[in-house]
């Protein structure tokens, strides 16, 4: 794990925010935004740089605007299991127990919108509609744990990866992404710890599926040659 050495950027306007439509800042008006944009700074972390620490105490809550960060605890015997990735709207940090529940380092470049706890709070207070949204954003992030409680148990690896896979495009694809090529930032490593299976298993099941001709596998991703074969798959 990389120490972080990270630059800020001294100003930024909300209404130029690439991802603000599916942020947790998409109910406020014109006018609240103007507020809002005084609360928030840039921050932009190198590749592997840590963002915040599982176990230390929350300061600062994040909104990520650029790249894709890999969440991750630390098991007592060493091991680590990735919880999940994050991509540009979605946003960190609150928890109930006041420290952070895992550990948030970049894959990659990555831009975060950072706010001071307090005073976010304090601007939450009197805005019900900003309130709903964080509340929205909270389901979604239960709902894709509970499917990642779902995928580490009684699924093969081949309906693993699948899975994974299609889950991966669906979040890119609301992004703007492509519907048949897959950027894959993170590593093999990073999709084993993800799925819990072990790095040789990653790999030959992606070998597998480009001998069946399901997948290709690119330079930095994948490109699905048969996604119905991978649906299929997945919906095992």
């Amino acid at each position: 794990m990389k120490p972080s050495v990270v630059t800020i950027e001294p100003g930024h306007f909300c209404s130029d925010c690439a991802v603000r439509a599916s942020a947790v800042c998409s109910s406020l008006d014109a006018a609240e935004l103007r507020e809002f944009e005084h609360l928030g700074r840039r921050v932009h972390f190198g590749s592997g740089e840590t963002v915040f620490s599982e176990e230390d105490i929350t300061t600062s809550f994040y909104n990520v605007l650029e790249g894709v960060m890999r969440l991750y605890k630390l098991l007592p015997d060493g091991r680590r299991q990735i919880v999940g990735f994050a991509l540009p709207g979605d946003f960190l940090g609150m928890n109930i127990s006041g420290r952070h529940n895992f550990s948030a380092d970049a894959i990659g470049a990555v831009t975060v919108c950072q706010f001071a706890k307090a005073p976010f709070g304090r601007f939450i207070e009197s805005r019900p509609q900003l309130l709903r949204r964080i509340n929205e954003l909270a389901i979604r992030e239960l709902s894709q744990a509970r499917d990642h409680m779902v995928l580490l148990g009684r699924r093969s690896a081949d309906e693993k990866v699948a899975t994974f896979l299609l889950g991966w495009r669906r979040r890119l694809l609301a992004l703007g992404g492509s519907l048949d090529t897959v950027p894959l930032p993170m590593s093999r490593q990073d999709i084993a710890d993800y799925l819990g299976l072990t790095i040789e298993t990653v790999s030959r099941t992606f070998t597998k599926l480009e001998r069946h001709g399901a997948i290709e596998i690119l330079h930095g991703g994948i490109s699905l040659r048969d996604p119905a074969r991978v649906e299929a798959l997945a919906a095992a």
